[in-house]
């Protein structure tokens, strides 16, 4: 009788693991997204940052993002508005297009929220 339970623990074993592989990579694409959230506001806000400061915005939200992510990211400035788009590393085939961090950041007066 033990070696029959120790037989079915093995099975359901088998079946298991490749569900929790499963989780396991939507756990760590869940993380490159938001992760590329975090840094899409950073760069954005830099963007600000650097109208404010009378600098190149597009380039100041380019050099707030790490390397790998020159290639991910694009940037537009519309008049003292930053809006930036960055692309996560994709784990789950067929999710490319569709995972994609936004933010956007602006200048403007005190009190000015819109």
């Amino acid at each position: 009788m033990a070696e029959r339970a120790g037989g079915q623990a093995q099975v359901e074993l088998i079946f298991v693991l490749p569900l929790l592989a499963a989780l396991a990579v939507i756990a760590l694409q869940l993380m490159a997204f938001g992760y590329a959230q975090s840094l899409a506001d950073g760069s954005a806000e830099a963007g600000a940052v650097a109208i404010a400061a009378g600098r190149p915005p597009a380039a100041a939200a380019r050099a707030a993002l790490p390397g790998w992510a020159g290639s991910r990211v694009d940037v537009v400035i519309d008049g003292a508005r930053v809006e930036v788009e960055l692309r996560p590393p994709v784990l789950v085939p067929g999710l490319a297009g569709r995972l994609t961090a936004r933010s956007a950041a602006w200048i403007g007066p005190a009190g000015d929220d819109g």
